[in-house]
């Protein structure tokens, strides 16, 4: 049985700029392997939306999901599900519903996220809050 396959994204301008660690892609990673998941990328970008377009594009067929964490609030820079669905195929909204009820078991400021998730070619992908 092939191996499934994914890449980590943080988007975020302050761990992109060296200003804190990036805690949260690590920990994503991490979280992935222990589902069995050969992560095969790991990468820390800025919040631009041609960035992060560029970066999913690469991955497009490359590995079997893409899962992001940052960008995903009401800031200005805010822009990750934006870019997202300039190259998604089809979105996924079941799996958006299911990220918002498990998260507002947790906290009602779940509802603040816009977390997007769909399909690119062969690759699915996810956007997590940061």
């Amino acid at each position: 049985m092939q191996m499934l396959t994914a890449a980590v994204i943080t988007i975020s301008d302050r761990a992109s700029a060296g200003v804190y660690e990036d805690v949260g892609g690590p920990l994503l990673a991490t979280s992935l392997e222990g589902c069995g998941f050969d992560v095969k990328e790991k990468i820390v970008i800025p919040d631009e939306k041609e960035r992060i377009v560029e970066e999913l594009r690469k991955l497009r067929n490359t590995v079997h999901a893409v899962l992001t964490t940052g960008g995903t609030g009401f800031a200005p820079r805010d822009i990750t599900p934006e870019a997202t669905k300039m190259v998604l195929d089809r979105e996924a909204p079941g799996i958006t519903a299911a990220l918002l009820f498990e998260g507002l078991k947790h906290t009602p400021l779940a509802a603040l996220s816009r977390q997007t998730a769909g399909i690119m070619g062969k690759t699915v992908v996810v956007n997590l809050p940061g």
